[in-house]
């Protein structure tokens, strides 16, 4: 059914109608998305064909998308970004924090790789992309986001070492608030004003407090509310699609007018982050499995708290636009490159 639909998107296409393609468009990816999950290689694309039908919406229908009544819907993107945050909270536990004792070196490697490479790589390619300031900014912040649930999700997939993976991306996300601002005034200041403090501020009630009431949940329900384990996840999913829906149809135009460029540039922010960090822990002499799990944190980064960070700026039209291009791009690639090394399983020590 969906080989059917892209033959009439096609067609479209060659007959200059694809204004009117929408609802063609979005049931492809839909029917995708329903393909996909019937096999359990493919099961790992069906959330990302998801998006795309969301997208696809939200291109052609952005009215929908914007507000409900007197109710603009980019309003909802801190909380449900605070609902994604105590979701991770309370499938971690302080016992996560040990990798660090186990693995000091692997731990300083993922972190400084995720601090040091997609910050750089994202000034640089903002700074050539010729974009409007405030998009331009965009690309650099999803570069000083640290890595998201994602990247753990791949190096399980990937049978890269998901301890070293969940420390990295925990560790990461609590020095974000920190960290973040003050590279982004470094590395951004140039395409447009930054408050630190402020920054500061808005990522604390993003991440730490609902990432820390998570913590404290977790460790008091003890073998109470299991059924959240499966749930939050899910709502997790569902919270984001809706996020990169929101921030597509409110850039729509802007999309529009660079969305290829956009497109190219996140996607050799993304691949190289990958190639960049899988070879930064070769040079440290770290072992395959564990440079398998640096390129993946590396790579991955929190689209959803880069575009918070961009909504609570008032920019989520054209800040969030590289955040929101870069999730379902990254998912793809991600998915890809996990499934090549899940048939290519490390050997111990190299």
């Amino acid at each position: 059914m969906a080989a059917i639909f892209l033959l009439a998107i096609l067609g479209m296409i060659f007959t200059h109608n694809i204004e009117h393609a929408g609802l063609l468009i979005m049931a492809f990816f839909a029917l995708l998305a329903f393909g996909f999950s019937g096999y359990k290689s493919l099961s790992s694309y069906v959330f990302t064909a998801s998006i795309f039908a969301g997208v696809a919406l939200a291109l052609y229908y952005p009215q929908y998308f914007l507000q409900i009544g007197d109710f603009k819907l980019t309003a909802l993107i801190i909380p449900l970004i605070q609902l994604i945050m105590f979701g991770m909270g309370t499938s971690m536990k302080l016992g996560d924090f040990a990798e660090v004792i186990k693995s000091p070196k692997g731990v300083m490697v993922g972190v400084t790789a995720q601090l040091g490479i997609m910050p750089i790589m994202g000034f640089v390619l903002a700074k050539y992309s010729n974009f409007p300031p405030e998009i331009a900014a965009g690309i650099v912040l999803i570069g000083c986001s640290p890595s998201g649930v994602a990247s753990n999700v791949m190096a399980y997939l990937a049978k890269a070492n998901l301890a070293l993976s969940i420390t990295i991306t925990s560790i990461s996300t609590i020095l974000a608030p920190f960290v973040t601002p003050l590279l982004m005034k470094f590395l951004a200041g140039e395409f447009i004003e930054i408050d630190v403090l402020d920054m500061m501020w808005s990522i604390v009630k993003m991440i730490i407090l609902p990432l820390g009431v998570g913590l404290l949940f977790n460790r008091l329900r003890g073998d109470k509310a299991k059924w959240m384990d499966k749930a939050l996840p899910v709502i997790s999913m569902l919270g984001i699609g809706l996020i990169i829906v929101v921030i597509t149809a409110a850039g729509r135009d802007s999309l529009l007018d660079i969305g290829g460029i956009l497109m190219l540039l996140v996607l050799i922010h993304n691949l190289f982050g990958y190639m960049l960090g899988y070879w930064y822990a070769r040079l440290l002499k770290l072992n395959e499995q564990d440079s398998r799990t640096i390129a993946l944190e590396v790579g991955m980064q929190n689209g959803g708290l880069a575009s918070g960070i961009a909504n609570s700026l008032g920019k989520i039209a054209t800040m969030g636009l590289a955040p929101a291009v870069f999730g379902p791009l990254m998912n793809i690639t991600g998915s890809i490159l996990a499934s090549y090394w899940h048939k290519r399983p490390p050997k111990d020590g190299n």
